[in-house]
């Protein structure tokens, strides 16, 4: 009996200790709960969190979706992942934030934060287009624990703060598609376990950080689509670096020391300058190379052409002079060059005659001794070279000049001021009255003409803003036209639309057009159209075929003696939306992938075109033939807005004030338009010629999956995953559906970058499984 009492002690003190701990653990995740239901009501209910709302289980066992998921560990969260519907641009055109996309003006991000970082053991908070808005609370570093943080396509702005930097155990750091207008912080290094940094589509200034070339665990860093200038410094150190992705800035150094490792880079669309280095040729794991729109000079190095994995080169729009040699030898993967649009000379390496068919080869507008017609004389080239070497001395001399004449100038104006106040106040002149009265005036100069602003109904957003970056519509003359089509030769006939031929041509200085005729009626006022055509010619878009001027053809003064109008507009070579879904062949066929890509890209288009243009352009003639593709298969919406060309000019008496409204009727609702895109997309080649009529019946295949194996695409069904299917399929029944209930454009747009993203996760996995079992 002696030693049952301890026991028996020992005993109660065990079970005394599993109920506290079960207490304890009860409490714990309720206080975790509350807190999550705490950040919902901070995000204004958003119906991704429904699920949360009269859920009386543990939140730790909800279903994962593709738009909210939880994780937990020891009855805490570690993973917070959530995705809305709150697009932070209305477009890549003007990146002006949607207002009402933005959460409530008594949203608070301090708030916010703070209650976030009560889940003291995060590791994973991906916060993805929420709305979430404001300068980011410094108070975001309390997440000790955080090792991957996504807060893309939000509204934040102002400066990452610095507080950031004890976020030791951060590895990945995605700001994409915000608004923060400050520069990169230096800080950093701090960060030693970072490997992906990416803060693309923002308004960040300055120079490239000095303290990511010391992060030698970097694997990613996309800091495209900003304005970050000056140099580039040695980033050679950065070992684990395999994509650089620098383009849309205004960098304007030399191409620096890149690490040996990298796979992809992408330094498009800057001023880079000087010749590009022969160390990029043993780079042997370099598969995209985009250096284009830049100025670098001298002779490509060949070895570029020959690496082992290189699949994209792309040389496009610098200044590279001399010969490619003969006998350059191209790599097996390598499927796309573009060296056009330089002061190449000499003949076309063998390797690179883009008539094999073994890949696509662009060398326009170069002085090449082949094709002679896309090619400028060889003399063209030798000139610029010439000028070229010289042009900097002569440019430091003006620069000195210039300089030096406006300090003579602001020094004679200061001395004439000092002797002017001398002279009144000799004349005893009151201290208090300005000695140089202040211009006012009544009627400042307005952006666009005040007869223009009087007449026009069809006003971007670029032009109410001023003209500054808005394009000119250019006036082309007759005989321009006559010689860039060979007076319209029958083999320069691009085909024949509802309202006029269109033409092949190229202009004086290289570039390739397409020109539209368009027949007029007697009884016209061109006044009334050239106004149309001139602030039709001030939308530019993307994925918008840009209008780039005109031609009258007959007299511009006396409207009966106009005959014939001429659109200019910019060539796009890669056919149309509808050849590539009816085309079969392996390198023409769009997959399901890239086909979401153009549905988005025209998407944009309309989305802008309904948004951004006052008042909104409705009518715009959307058909698959109408949507073209550009050599990197980009899409580019043409034929809109031709509704008002065409009433204008179909019209056989003008009202005389032009106000004819851009909105069309019901039937021809773009939304319901974009339907029929839509479900061409989705059955692909039997669509073709069959008709609305046909389309809408098919529709009722799609409700089942045997239904869906009968009439969609079979390259659809094979590069599709159920899931973005069938978010496109119900898209496309509610584009089709009675009026009332179509989506507006901008959810069309949101439903089909969500299918494009659950397309990518599925891809991801697919490879990732694909990976594993090898």
């Amino acid at each position: 009996m002696g030693w049952w009492y301890p026991s028996r002690l020992v005993m109660m003190l065990v079970v005394f200790s599993w109920v506290l701990l079960a207490t304890t653990t009860h409490q714990l995740q309720s206080y975790e709960t509350q807190v999550l239901l705490q950040l919902r009501k901070h995000l204004e209910y958003p119906i991704q969190l429904d699920v949360w709302q009269n859920y009386n289980g543990d939140l730790c066992n909800l279903s994962s979706t593709s738009h909210m998921s939880i994780t937990c560990q020891n009855n805490s969260v570690t993973e917070l992942r959530i995705m809305g519907d709150k697009l932070s641009k209305v477009s890549d055109f003007s990146g002006f934030a949607i207002p009402n996309q933005t959460l409530s003006q008594s949203f608070s991000m301090d708030s916010f934060v703070t209650t976030l970082t009560r889940l003291t053991n995060l590791r994973v908070v991906s916060l993805v287009s929420l709305g979430i808005w404001g300068p980011l609370s410094d108070k975001i570093h309390r997440l000790y624990s955080l090792e991957f943080l996504d807060l893309s396509s939000n509204f934040m702005f102002g400066t990452i703060p610095s507080q950031m930097s004890r976020m030791v155990r951060l590895h990945t750091l995605t700001f994409d598609g915000n608004f923060f207008n400050d520069s990169i912080p230096d800080w950093l290094d701090s960060l030693t376990n970072l490997t992906v940094l990416s803060l693309k589509n923002n308004k960040l200034n300055g120079q490239f950080p000095s303290s990511l070339s010391r992060i030698t665990s970097l694997t990613d860093i996309i800091l495209s689509h900003n304005a970050l200038s000056g140099k580039l410094p040695d980033l050679s150190a950065i070992s684990s670096l395999h994509l650089l992705d620098l383009r849309e800035n205004h960098f304007d150094s030399e191409i620096p020391s890149l690490p040996k490792g990298l796979t992809t880079i992408l330094l498009s669309n800057n001023s880079l300058s000087g010749k590009i280095p022969q160390e990029l040729g043993e780079i042997n794991q370099l598969q995209h190379l985009d250096l284009s729109n830049n100025f670098l000079s001298g002779t490509p190095p060949s070895e570029l052409f020959s690496l082992q994995n290189i699949s994209y080169l792309n040389l496009a729009s610098n200044m590279l002079s001399g010969s490619l040699p003969e006998r350059i030898s191209c790599g097996d993967a390598l499927g796309f060059v573009d060296i056009s649009g330089n002061r190449l000379v000499g003949s076309l390496p063998s390797c690179l005659d883009s008539t094999s068919g073994k890949r696509i080869v662009k060398f326009g507008g170069n002085c090449l001794s082949i094709d002679t017609k896309n090619q400028h004389s060889k003399a063209y080239c030798e000139k610029v070279v010439t000028q070229s070497k010289h042009f900097t001395g002569k440019a430091i001399v003006l620069l000195v000049c210039v300089i030096g004449g406006i300090v003579i100038i602001v020094v004679l104006l200061v001395v004439g001021l000092l002797i002017f106040r001398r002279r009144q106040h000799a004349k005893g002149a009151p201290r208090d009255l300005h000695t140089v009265p202040k211009v006012v005036q009544d009627n400042p100069p307005l952006p666009i003409s005040s007869e223009l602003l009087a007449n026009a109904r069809i006003i971007s957003q670029a032009a109410k803003l001023g003209t500054q970056g808005t394009p000119v519509c250019r006036l082309f003359s007759m005989e321009q036209l006559e010689e860039a089509t060979n007076r319209f030769d029958h083999s320069m006939l691009l085909g024949e639309g509802s309202v006029g031929k269109i033409y092949k041509g190229r202009l004086e200085n290289g570039a390739y057009v397409a020109i539209r005729s368009l027949k007029l009626h007697k009884k016209l006022l061109i006044r009334n159209l050239k106004l149309r055509l001139d602030l039709l010619s001030k939308l530019r878009h993307p994925h918008l075929v840009s209008l780039l001027g005109h031609c009258m053809d007959g007299g511009v003064q006396d409207d009966s003696t106009v005959n014939r109008v001429f659109l200019v507009y910019e060539f796009v070579p890669n056919g149309n939306f509808q050849a590539h879904l009816s085309d079969t062949s392996p390198e023409m066929v769009l997959k399901w992938p890239d086909r979401l890509a153009v549905l988005i890209g025209v998407a944009k288009a309309v989305h802008f075109l309904h948004t951004g243009v006052i008042p909104p352009s409705t009518c715009n003639r959307l058909k698959t033939k109408n949507i073209l593709l550009d050599e990197h298969r980009i899409a580019k919406l043409s034929d809109y807005g031709m509704s008002v060309v065409a009433d204008e000019v179909e019209k056989s008496e003008a009202k005389g004030d032009g106000s004819k409204s851009w909105h069309m009727s019901k039937s021809e609702d773009d939304v319901y338009n974009f339907g029929f895109i839509l479900l061409e997309s989705l059955v692909g080649p039997i669509a073709r010629g069959k008709g609305e009529a046909f389309l809408l019946n098919e529709m009722t295949s799609f409700s089942s999956q045997d239904g869906r194996r009968n009439i969609v695409d079979p390259i659809v069904l094979t590069t599709s995953s159920q899931e973005s299917l069938s978010i496109v399929i119900s898209l496309t029944n509610k584009c089709i559906s009675p009026d009332s209930s179509r989506p507006s454009f901008e959810d069309v747009l949101w439903n089909l970058q969500y299918a494009a993203q659950v397309q990518a996760t599925a891809d991801a996995d697919q490879k990732s499984d694909t990976a594993s079992l090898s």
